[in-house]
């Protein structure tokens, strides 16, 4: 491969990596500006909310058919589809009318991204390998965190014209789509050029392993989600906070995202990865306490810059860890099952927090899982 295709690859991958996200949170700073549009709507509110995780749902049921799709059929096939999907239902609320319609195309774009979440993660599995895989994780972290804060600025800017326009961010895909058919090469692995190694990868599948890896994903992501899902309403509730700043306290978290994202190769150097997921509790713990204990906008946001560490961090650890234990006949099962459990981390946070939300209220609810994640970080530190 040439070293300006390889540019390119590696790029789209980059990309490509950052629409998972695209498909969640890209809408927050939006979702006051949609239920006061839909307030005549039974249960608006509620609807709203889960509105932005919907896709988690119906990405948590595809994501491990999108792996077992992948093993088959192979990865490019998968994310050319997801590709054309995800645009065409993510930029579909743009024109909808009804919030049911807007609810069904949500679910079409969950879909679509469990395509691409699966996809893109197995292929920088299949491509790197040591410390080139390390290093490459570090650079998949700080794109994301980057694009996050474009995503999140822009998603802002955008609700401030119109609650429809952040929308039109999900037509990225088309470009992504343009890099996918120019740069990407159906990869060979391991299980095609040994295929006689297959039964016995299988045989030593680590359930556990994974198991542990999965459960961190999907607290450490419901975390993170309980702050997108419900900053937008409680920085708007306070005097003179617009959309557009709302959008910007969450791309701000992106920054040390990035930041810390790009040392992950020399914070695996010197520790394992379950101490790393410790440290990202801590910090998502830590980042949740503040939001708790104060309303001021300036002293939430320097609660989300310290959040952004555990932002940075839980993307490439969990790739970096399920590299290490994942057999590679099984890799694509493997990345959909995580997949899945990152879906519904974002899908459950809201609908597990909302009973929590009315019983002690926003800040108290910060609060509460604040102290989980402070908990999570001395047990998964014990394990490890």
């Amino acid at each position: 491969m040439s070293p300006s295709k390889s540019r390119l690859r590696n790029l789209t991958i980059l990309v490509g990596s950052t629409t998972m996200m695209l498909a969640t949170a890209g809408l927050a700073p939006a979702l006051p500006g949609m239920a006061a549009a839909f307030q005549d709507v039974p249960n608006a509110g509620l609807l709203v909310r889960v509105l932005l995780t919907l896709p988690a749902l119906s990405g948590a049921a595809a994501a491990p058919f999108a792996g077992l799709l992948m093993d088959w059929w192979g990865r490019k096939p998968v994310i050319v589809v997801s590709l054309l999907l995800f645009g065409l239902a993510g930029s579909a609320g743009f024109v909808l009318d009804s919030l049911t319609g807007i609810l069904i195309s949500r679910l079409l774009l969950g879909l679509a991204a469990a395509g691409l979440a699966s996809g893109f993660l197995t292929l920088v599995a299949d491509y790197f390998t040591g410390a080139r895989l390390n290093q490459f994780l570090g650079y998949l972290g700080a794109f994301a965190g980057f694009a996050g804060v474009v995503f999140q600025f822009l998603s802002g800017a955008l609700a401030d014209i119109g609650w429809r326009f952040p929308f039109l961010l999900h037509l990225v895909a088309f470009v992504i789509l343009l890099g996918v058919l120019l740069a990407i090469d159906e990869p060979r692995t391991r299980a095609q050029a040994q295929p006689q190694s297959t039964a016995l990868e299988r045989i030593a599948f680590p359930f556990t392993a994974i198991g542990l890896i999965y459960a961190v994903a999907l607290l450490g992501i419901g975390a993170v989600f309980v702050l997108i899902v419900y900053l937008p309403f409680y920085l708007t509730s306070q005097a003179g906070v617009s959309n557009s700043q709302v959008g910007l306290a969450l791309s701000l978290q992106a920054l040390p995202a990035g930041f810390i994202a790009l040392q992950y190769p020399r914070l695996r150097t010197q520790l394992s990865v379950q101490a790393i997921a410790a440290v990202t509790f801590l910090a998502l713990g830590s980042s949740l306490l503040v939001a708790a204990l104060t309303s001021s906008y300036a002293l939430v946001v320097a609660g989300l810059l310290l959040g952004g560490i555990g932002l940075g961090l839980l993307p490439p650890n969990l790739i970096a860890w399920l590299a290490v234990v994942a057999p590679p006949a099984s890799r694509g099962r493997a990345v959909g099952g995580l997949n899945t459990a990152l879906f519904l981390g974002q899908f459950l946070s809201p609908l597990l927090t909302q009973p929590l939300m009315e019983q002690v209220g926003t800040a108290g609810s910060f609060g509460v899982v604040g102290a989980l994640c402070l908990l999570m970080a001395v047990v998964v530190y014990a394990l490890g």
